[in-house]
């Protein structure tokens, strides 16, 4: 009970505080009242709680970052790295580490529960309840908190009561609950509140930053610092095999509340031409497509993709800072007179544009996590589909070039003028953005629970296609999906209605893209341009992908892989889990995905596999960073 009377001891001082002070940072309310003794019963008193939970949110920033992505798969240590992440990453804590905290995901709760307890959702503007939207979204961040600390600890501590005296502890035993636990006792309050959009805020612009590489202000939108309810709810549900549930959530979400396009951004050109040899010629004018840049997702104001993410202060001076963009080699809050002679403008990313970052951020020798050997590995076997010329015309062949994803690459950064000074940065953090989910997140989940539900076809379009009309087109049609089943096309127009006449505008053929073509090129064909669909155009087939993996699991993992539906699924959830690599790469997900897919595994994987697959499969996985079945969770502390 020492983390709950500590909830305890800081919300009564946090209470003591807001009675005399006001608000100065990044999560100001610009309110001219003190808050003393504020409440939660007229329309406007609950934005002082709303922000307090976002700041308790920026104090689990780094956590959630380091805790999801040294225990994965994708990043490794160096030489410079703080003891404290090097245990994260050995699987090897110590009670004192500072990132192993369940209280700063408690904070959150407690805050939470307080609003819960006291807000009046009685309050109207004419026939429109003006508060149920933020009362659900509050709700949805407890459930997402509680979420995170039984992926990160197994069985916690439960209460929905606001703690605000010690007596409260020391008169109650909380239950302990697992996942299941948990999705039992919040998931049928929210259920209520499912297609609900959270609050609009707008975009706030309050803090200057004063410095030569960033002297704009950076702006923050308060909607993106709640987390909609079905998406909490998809991936609630999906923790606990309940694949059903998570689809129908993440298709509410995407039909219902998204307001954002569900296919965009293709990252990373390569240049290239036929040859006369038929090869690649890297010096020709690089091929480009008419969409958003990929990489841009992660700039400094942007929110384009971005569902719900954590904002964090250009300095102590606005708020709550985070340390997460100089271990990635950054120094977001250095001041000019402390810049190291590397920046932005004089490296380049991987793959060779010079040139592209304009502003002057300084960067660190002391690199602390890079991109592992296994990211890399997979990255650069990776496929990439490109248009040649000598066609018919110049979208009738689509070919194949052992070139790469360029997903990683458009987010590393590298320092080359001499061997001895060959250095490389992660880009994703330098804003000092810490992104929770994006549609791609959503889609990638919702292809997960489609595949589980035996629906591989429409798992693989989303890889492949995104979506789109052209998914439910009559088979007749030459312009169809030729791996779309027909009991699959039913589906996505009834029970999970994607392409429901009401919806399917919402998913123009137009904007068709796969998530796999975000870093792979021509993946899909060439629906943008010409409006119709030539699959056989490309080589990136449902048949051929789902082969190359069903070998690969056979000369790697030595399975005795067969030709059964389960096997089928097995493979694809496989091709997935590679794509969450190579799309959310050190965005705090990986170890998470790789525990939840082991799960998927041991419950349904074919026998030849043998028993308890999943955690196997993790072992491969993981083994090399001394991960075991006993090391699942962390601590408690």
């Amino acid at each position: 009970m020492r983390i709950m009377k500590k909830i305890v001891s800081f919300f009564c001082i946090v209470c003591a505080v807001c009675c005399t002070f006001s608000c100065s940072d990044m999560l100001d309310t610009e309110s001219t009242r003190q808050n003393i003794d504020p409440e939660l019963s007229k329309k406007t008193d609950s934005l002082f709680y709303s922000y307090g939970i976002f700041e308790a949110m920026q104090k689990l920033a780094d956590q959630y970052v380091y805790v999801g992505e040294l225990r994965g798969d994708l990043v490794q240590t160096t030489q410079y790295t703080d003891s404290m992440l090097t245990q994260l990453a050995t699987f090897n804590i110590s009670s004192t580490n500072r990132y192993d905290s369940a209280y700063v995901y408690y904070r959150v709760i407690n805050n939470c529960n307080y609003y819960i307890a006291h807000r009046n959702t009685n309050l109207y503007t004419g026939a429109q309840n003006v508060v149920i939207g933020e009362f659900a979204a509050v709700k949805a961040l407890r459930a997402w908190a509680y979420l995170q600390l039984a992926r990160n600890y197994g069985r916690v501590p439960f209460f929905t009561e606001p703690l605000t005296e010690i007596s409260q502890i020391d008169s109650n035993t909380f239950p302990t609950l697992d996942l299941n636990g948990i999705v039992a006792a919040l998931a049928p309050d929210l259920e209520q509140y499912s297609g609900m959009p959270v609050p609009d805020a707008g975009m706030q612009q309050r803090e200057t930053v004063k410095s030569n590489w960033e002297s704009t202000k950076k702006q923050f939108s308060p909607s993106r610092c709640y987390i909609p309810v079905d998406v909490v709810l998809g991936d609630m549900y999906l923790e606990v095999n309940n694949y059903e549930q998570a689809a129908r959530h993440f298709v509410t979400y995407l039909t219902k509340v998204s307001a954002r396009p569900s296919s965009q951004h293709i990252a990373g050109f390569i240049n290239n031409r036929d040859d006369a040899t038929g090869g690649l010629d890297y010096r020709q004018v690089k091929v480009t497509v008419e969409v958003n840049d990929w990489k841009a997702i992660f700039g400094r104001n942007s929110v384009a993709d971005i569902i719900s993410y954590i904002p964090m202060a250009p300095s102590a001076q606005y708020g709550g800072t985070t340390g997460v963009p100089l271990t990635f080699g950054a120094d977001y809050y250095a001041t000019p007179d402390e810049q190291t002679g590397y920046t932005r403008n004089n490296c380049r990313n991987i793959g060779g544009e010079q040139g592209f970052w304009k502003w002057n951020l300084p960067l660190v020798t002391n690199v602390q996590i890079e991109p592992s050997k296994a990211l890399t590995e997979l990255s650069d076997s990776t496929e990439y589909y490109y248009y040649a010329i000598g066609g018919q015309s110049n979208y009738d062949s689509i070919r194949a070039a052992n070139v790469g994803d360029q997903r990683l690459r458009n987010v590393l950064a590298f320092y080359d003028d001499t061997d001895d000074h060959a250095i490389q940065w992660i880009t994703k953090y330098d804003f000092a953005n810490i992104i929770l989910y994006r549609n791609s997140t959503v889609l990638l989940r919702l292809a997960e629970a489609f595949n589980r539900l035996g629906m591989c076809d429409a798992a693989f379009a989303i890889l492949k296609d995104g979506i789109s009309e052209v998914l439910i087109r009559p088979a007749s049609q030459a312009t169809s999906a030729p791996y779309m089943t027909e009991e699959t096309k039913a589906k996505l127009q009834n029970e999970y209605p994607l392409l429901k006449d009401s919806f399917i505008d919402r998913f123009p053929l137009a904007n068709a893209c796969g998530i796999h073509c975000h870093g792979a090129g021509y993946a899909t064909s060439d629906l943008a341009i010409t409006g119709n669909y030539l699959q056989s155009k490309s080589p990136y087939k449902y048949d051929r992908i789902i082969g190359k993996k069903l070998q690969e699991l056979a000369t790697k993992q030595g399975l005795t892989v067969g030709t059964t539906k389960q096997d089928t699924i097995n493979a694809l959830e496989d091709i997935i889990c590679d794509e969450y690599a190579l799309e959310l790469a050190f965005e705090g997900n990986r170890y998470f995905d790789l525990m939840r897919l082991a799960h998927h595994k041991n419950e349904a994987s074919p026998s030849a596999y043998g028993a308890n697959y999943g955690y196997q499969w993790m072992r491969n996985k993981l083994g090399a960073k001394g991960w075991t079945e006993s090391k699942m969770y962390l601590p408690f502390n």
